[in-house]
């Protein structure tokens, strides 16, 4: 008797694919809802651009945002530039006047400190270059402020002493004197300094308490406050500085103070983004910012100076001094990529890739059925073989095998039919080989006795 194998190659196949096709899900879906982990270098240490940047990475973790940000502190605001500059970190606050990195566009500006003097109003200094053999107090400052201030004296042909001597300055010196916040009114009326230099974001409340004890200073609590009067030509020389306006009545409404806006230059701290970050995730860092200012502001009051750049049009944002990141001006101007323009390649290669398994298992099932259909053919055949055999057979034993191979035959038939689908058409023919095969062996069986007897 002839056995037919029925080997599983549906079995091995179809299942390969569906898992496939599942994998592939399962890895888009990873990579499209895990979150965006971005490193963020933050500086000067203890200052206040860490402490909103750290609330700011606490609240979209909290939130759980698709950021997420990793906090790495540095001492200057040089260091956190060249983590920026080296691709160690894909965020950093950077103070541009200080650091600027090749690779760094702006996302927003944290705050911006203005340079100006506070003085007695019978001082007379009413200019810059009334400072002239003056002595200007500082709080304890960083390098960078003393360096912003010794180039605004220089642009007024002014020398800068940051260890001034004893007696008369020359004409063209200005001494640099530090003073703690609580001596400045008795520094002022003792003549130890004649007025104040602050590099500070004009409503912090420090510049409200410098401007307040330089009032207590004067007999008749007046005070100038001396700004930059040739703003362009200073951003000429010094273009990574910025035009800030101190508003009128700013530090008080009765009498105003100051009377009119001061215009100044200064620098700021900005929150800058490696250029090569794509442009929906510098939007989505950008958003949230702006988003959860006012959350923010209730640990950090800072939070309240985060603005945006100043710009015109779009030319202008990216081609700037200090350039704006494309991502952040997609917010600014809500022109923010959709779901489908941020993931267009993946869908596409999803499409094509899902596409082709589709194509490929309804190979995999046709070719499987025609393999059924051909496995129950050759049954079928080997049915209608045994058919002929037994009408030329005389011999009742080899009759008897025949007719076990037939019942075997259909056994073979009936379990594949149950366990895997079967065309009706390929069946209903199996079936009648089947019947014929049994009916020709049962009568060559009977003639076969009747010949013995």
């Amino acid at each position: 008797m002839r056995k037919v194998a029925w080997p599983g190659l549906r079995e091995a196949l179809l299942p390969f694919g569906l898992v496939a096709l599942l994998v592939l899900g399962a890895v888009a879906a990873y990579y499209l809802t895990r979150p965006t982990t971005l490193t963020l270098a933050v500086a000067p240490n203890g200052g206040t651009e860490p402490a909103l940047l750290r609330a700011y990475a606490d609240e979209l973790s909290r939130r759980k945002k698709g950021i997420r940000l990793k906090v790495v502190a540095f001492d200057g605001v040089r260091e956190s530039a060249e983590a920026l500059a080296t691709g160690k970190a894909d965020l950093a606050v950077v103070r541009p006047d200080v650091a600027l990195p090749g690779n760094g566009l702006t996302l927003a500006v944290l705050r911006a400190l203005a340079a100006f003097v506070a003085s007695p109003g019978a001082v007379g200094i009413a200019t810059m270059p009334d400072l002239a053999g003056k002595r200007l107090g500082l709080l304890t400052g960083r390098t960078a402020d003393r360096m912003l201030l010794r180039d605004l004296m220089a642009h007024y042909g002014l020398e800068l002493l940051n260890d001034a001597p004893a007696g008369t300055l020359g004409k063209k010196a200005v001494a640099l004197v530090p003073v703690e916040e609580v001596d400045i009114a008795a520094a002022l009326r003792s003549g130890r300094i004649d007025a104040m230099a602050l590099v500070t974001t004009p409503t912090f409340p420090v510049a409200r308490r410098v401007i307040g004890a330089v009032a207590e200073a004067g007999e008749d609590g007046a005070v100038a406050l001396i700004g930059i009067s040739d703003t362009a030509a200073v951003m000429a020389r010094w273009p990574r500085l910025q035009l800030i306006t101190i508003p009128a009545g700013l530090y008080g409404g009765d009498p105003r103070l100051p009377a009119e806006e001061v215009a100044t230059v200064g620098s700021s701290y900005r929150l800058m983004a490696r250029s090569s970050l794509s442009r929906s995730v510098a939007a989505e860092v950008t958003q949230h910012l702006f988003e959860m200012r006012s959350v923010l502001a209730e640990t950090v009051p800072a939070a309240e100076d985060v603005s945006q750049p100043d710009y015109e049009d779009t030319a202008e944002a990216t081609s700037a001094r200090l350039p704006i990141h494309p991502g952040a001006i997609d917010y600014y101007e809500r022109e923010q990529e959709t779901f489908i323009e941020r993931y267009e390649s993946w869908i596409y290669l999803i499409a094509i890739l899902g596409g082709g398994l589709g194509s490929t298992v309804a190979w995999l099932r046709q070719r499987l059925g025609r393999i059924r259909r051909a496995r129950i053919e050759v049954v079928t055949a080997r049915l209608l073989e045994l058919r002929s055999e037994a009408r030329r057979e005389t011999d009742r034993a080899r009759l008897e095998t025949m007719a076990g191979e037939v019942d075997d035959l259909a056994g073979s038939i009936a379990h594949h039919a149950l366990n895997r689908p079967t065309e009706p058409r390929t069946l209903g023919a199996a079936t009648v080989a089947i019947d014929a095969a049994r009916s020709t062996v049962r009568r060559a069986l009977a003639g076969a006795g009747s010949d013995q007897s």
